[in-house]
């Protein structure tokens, strides 16, 4: 797969992390980690909100909003993330995932290939289990995407 498949912004991470080697690539992951953005304070205070995503090693929850056109189609979908200072691979990834599709309306998210973390090259860095857990956390995202928007997953 090439990131002609995926929305702009996300394929110029997916770039940025192959024009690296693997120790360079694990760097890249880790200021993701630390551009994560925290909550805002309406789902700080309500966790309940959040869902937890179990395939991950690490604690990470997720919610999604989806903000509406005019005539109240879904036009763009907002995430959060909350995810353990001390787990930054999967901080990172939520971050790469933050970056790359935040904001952007659910039909496209919806398009992003489901091996699509495959593609940051971090397979032989980061153990399956975590490959696993970034595969979820996408997936998750995908069919929160597809029933609040009611566009087929």
């Amino acid at each position: 797969m090439t990131t002609q498949a995926l929305p702009s912004a996300l394929a110029e991470i997916v770039d940025d992390f192959q024009a690296l080697s693997e120790p360079e690539r694990l760097q890249l992951l880790l200021e993701f980690s630390e551009g994560l953005p925290e909550l805002p304070e309406r789902l700080t205070n309500h966790p309940e909100l959040l869902e937890q995503v179990v395939e991950c090693q690490s604690p990470l929850f997720l919610t999604i909003e989806t903000e509406k056109d005019d005539a109240g189609r879904p036009a763009a979908v907002r995430l959060f993330f909350r995810a353990p200072v001390e787990a930054p691979t999967t901080r990172g990834f939520a971050g790469v995932l933050h970056e790359g599709l935040d904001g952007l309306p659910p039909e496209v998210i919806l398009s992003v290939p489901d091996d699509m973390p495959e593609l940051l090259g971090l397979t032989r860095a980061i153990t399956p289990l975590r490959m696993r857990g970034m595969t979820a956390m996408l997936g998750r995202i995908k069919r929160k995407v597809a029933a609040a928007s009611g566009v087929p997953a």
